[in-house]
């Protein structure tokens, strides 16, 4: 269980990273006009919040202190 907690914090500290970087982003189609049966859609890019980012980073770093800290007993 400790090693699935480190590996799993390390993802998301990674991901977290990533994001508050700027590196993340995805797409987001709006449809612009619809007359009948024909529409006109405009595709455009928006970044992933920086908080999100920011919150994978704390909950990675609190999961990777967390399983290290299982293993040790006093």
């Amino acid at each position: 269980m400790r090693i699935v907690l480190i590996v799993i914090g390390v993802i998301l500290l990674a991901l977290g990273i990533w994001v508050t970087v700027g590196a993340a982003s995805y797409s987001d189609t709006d449809t612009v006009v619809k007359v009948g049966s024909a529409e006109l859609n405009a595709t455009h890019d928006e970044a992933v919040p920086k908080w999100l980012g920011i919150a994978g980073i704390v909950v990675g770093g609190l999961l990777v202190v967390g399983g290290a800290a299982t293993g040790r007993k006093s």
